[in-house]
């Protein structure tokens, strides 16, 4: 059985251009605060990625500051700074925020004070997407980098975050992108590293793969593989349509990220939905992958409104740039073989 992979807002696979940037990087022995020879070319690979993932997210390379992943860049923006943001949130950024900020029943969150809020720019179980105010202080982009063309420096974002391994890129690497001149107190503190704010020795392997992932997503960007991707969400959504009146696309009717689709039909869970399609050969999810496998409705579904049972039968597919007709077409049908035995079970 050939699987499909479905799950990208997860986890997108390894970019050839990553995993050749990666293997390069091993042969350099060097570390890059030293100064030698090999030190410099360490520290060559670090700035080169920095140099990247700037140009990728329109920002400038002193702003980029590598961290393990998201969730330290979070930490690193938000920690003690009394920040509010919603409900629809990342757990990782909700861990340092009141969350007060009302949502409506599009997804989309009211801020009445940017400077003392965190805004996500795009939502990793509805792909909806918010529209940032200035001077907003913090921004989670991770969701967003890579396929929507975001520019950073025109944004008027003090702070955004990104992760490397949704973009095709390993994962256990991130970045907070900080304005330049701001004040970023290090979390992690023992060493200079990352221009004195995140101590400890560079993952040296891990931030060339995220460079070269950010430079290949950046091009794919400019030559509209997104754009053939949301017209294969698009089919999957009329599809599904056609099959099950009962189902709801969640965001459907604002602006979302072209590979998202949260499918919720009411009365039949996600989760059983996710085991019957791996069972199929679909890798698909209910939600965030931090909250998959907690037995709880989403969180996100019940700040828009939805009740807990209705919000505990999303389903959510995430398509990527390898994804075909086929896979979408097979999909359907196979949801659809799924859809009218649980119905007949219930009959």
């Amino acid at each position: 059985m050939t699987r499909v992979y479905l799950d990208h807002n997860a986890t997108a696979p390894l970019r050839d251009e990553a995993r050749e940037a990666m293997i390069a990087a091993m042969e350099v022995v060097g570390n890059p605060s030293s100064v030698h020879a090999e030190g410099r070319d360490a520290k060559a690979l670090v700035e080169r990625a920095r140099a990247q993932v700037a140009s990728a997210l329109g920002a400038d390379g002193a702003e980029v500051i590598f961290t393990s992943g998201a969730t330290e860049a979070a930490a690193l923006a938000c920690a003690g700074r009394g920040l509010s943001g919603a409900a629809v949130e990342h757990d990782a950024v909700r861990a340092w925020i009141a969350g007060d900020l009302p949502v409506d029943a599009r997804g989309r969150v009211a801020v009445a004070d940017p400077a003392r809020s965190v805004l996500q720019l795009a939502n990793s179980e509805t792909g909806v997407i918010q529209t940032l105010p200035e001077g907003l202080a913090v921004s989670d982009m991770t969701q967003a980098f890579g396929k929507l063309p975001v520019a950073f420096n025109w944004t008027g974002v003090d702070m955004a975050l990104v992760s490397s391994h949704k973009l095709g890129g390993p994962k256990g690497v991130g970045a907070l992108v900080a304005r330049q001149g701001l004040d970023v107190p290090a979390q992690l503190r023992g060493g200079g590293q990352e221009m004195g704010r995140r101590a400890g020795t560079e993952n040296v392997i891990g931030i060339a793969g995220f460079g070269a992932a950010a430079e290949a997503a950046a091009q794919d960007l400019a030559d509209g593989v997104w754009d053939r991707v949301e017209k294969l969400r698009n089919i999957l959504e009329s599809t599904i349509a056609e099959i099950s009146k009962e189902t709801i696309f969640v965001g459907q009717d604002g602006p979302r990220l072209p590979n998202t689709s949260c499918l919720v039909t009411p009365g039949w869970k996600g989760e059983t939905q996710v085991m019957a399609l791996d069972l199929a050969g679909f890798a698909v999810s209910s939600g965030s992958a931090c909250s998959s496998g907690k037995v709880r409705a989403s969180g996100v579904l019940q700040a828009m409104g939805m009740d807990a049972p209705v919000a505990n039968s999303a389903l959510r597919v995430s398509l990527g740039p390898e994804t075909t007709t086929g896979d979408i077409m097979r999909l359907a049908e196979v949801w659809a073989r799924l859809w009218n035995r649980h119905r007949a079970r219930l009959a």
